[in-house]
């Protein structure tokens, strides 16, 4: 440990504790957010297909890439229902092609658009569990601890020894008070560069011992394959994210979610570089996809005449810093 490092202990920045957290008022409602995402996600989506036309085409794109999607690359966590739904997806659209009614064409195509969105909308959402969060927040102190100090680990009570914490081996360093004062005037967006697949229960781990309130992060929707991970991560504050999916409608869905969100004052993470940094440089070219949208919800939120300080939305980049990552070969 450097002889200029001091530990610290922080109190939540909260003082009502876990219970006034964005995260977990955004839980609370959880049906009633789904349902504003689906809403502005229409709106968004059609505002970008002003005719029928358009927008048909849009949804004809989408059934073709989704049937792809699910006969060249199905996974475990995909919904045993898909295959049916794209099928009344297709029937629904020669529907339209059939009729002569325009009011029926465009309620057949209104409800197909509601019935996507809201599955997407659906599938995206997290649900934040305050027992679940503590339970992972002690596995995730102890299996760290356990794991960064294994070195010194002699036989099997040796595990369970407290000579060595956290922040003997993990050193939190910078403008930590500053943190801690912009967590009680506004909404945190944490940016931090990406080296090891433990960099999300790092992060995860260095928010909570500086009292912050819990972050919502787009996690690989891949990861959900695996049942103990999706326990954890679905009830963490996690949302998903499906890279298979490249189609407008799911894209605005997602970036609804993630803008609408930090509108109503959930801290969030995101990785800028999209994936691991091999070399161990930071990156430089930048997937803004996602970050994009704390710029929206900055600009909704002002023009809403939210500009009070305690509005605000502040972007804070992280570095994180390895002697060497566990993917690393011996």
């Amino acid at each position: 440990m450097s002889k200029d490092y001091k530990k610290q202990k922080f109190e939540q920045v909260l003082p009502g504790g876990i219970d006034e957290w964005p995260v977990v008022e955004l839980s609370r409602n959880r049906d009633a957010f789904i349902k504003e995402v689906a809403e502005e996600s229409i709106r968004r989506i059609k505002a970008q297909n002003r005719s029928r036309d358009a927008l048909i085409e849009e949804i004809e794109t989408t059934l073709y890439r989704e049937k792809l999607r699910i006969k060249r690359n199905p996974w475990a966590v995909d919904p045993p229902d898909e295959q049916a739904f794209l099928n009344s997806v297709k029937e629904r659209l020669v529907d339209i092609s059939k009729s002569d009614q325009e009011e029926e064409k465009n309620e057949i195509l209104d409800k197909i658009l509601i019935d996507f969105v809201s599955r997407y909308a659906n599938e995206i959402a997290g649900n934040f569990k305050k027992s679940r969060y503590r339970m992972a927040r002690s596995m995730v102190t102890f299996g760290f601890a356990r794991l960064l100090n294994a070195s010194r680990a002699r036989g099997f009570w040796s595990i369970f020894s407290t000579q060595y914490t956290l922040q003997d081996k993990i050193h939190i360093t910078g403008e930590v008070d500053q943190i801690r004062t912009l967590a009680k005037k506004g909404t945190i967006i944490m940016v931090p560069t990406h080296f090891s697949n433990l960099d999300s229960i790092l992060i995860g781990w260095v928010i909570n011992a500086l009292g912050l309130p819990a972050f919502i992060y787009g996690a690989g929707l891949n990861l959900f394959n695996i049942k103990i991970f999706a326990y954890f991560m679905n009830s963490l504050g996690a949302y998903k994210v499906d890279r298979r999916k490249k189609n407008l409608l799911y894209l605005e869905t997602l970036k609804t979610y993630s803008s609408l969100a930090i509108q109503k004052g959930c801290h969030s993470l995101f990785f800028p570089g999209g994936t691991r940094s091999r070399s161990g440089q930071i990156e430089k070219r930048l997937k803004l996809g996602l970050l994009s949208t704390a710029i929206e919800a900055q600009r909704i939120n002002y023009q809403k005449g939210k500009r009070d300080a305690l509005e605000k939305i502040f972007v804070v980049p992280v570095t994180l810093n390895y002697n060497f990552v566990l993917e690393a070969p011996s």
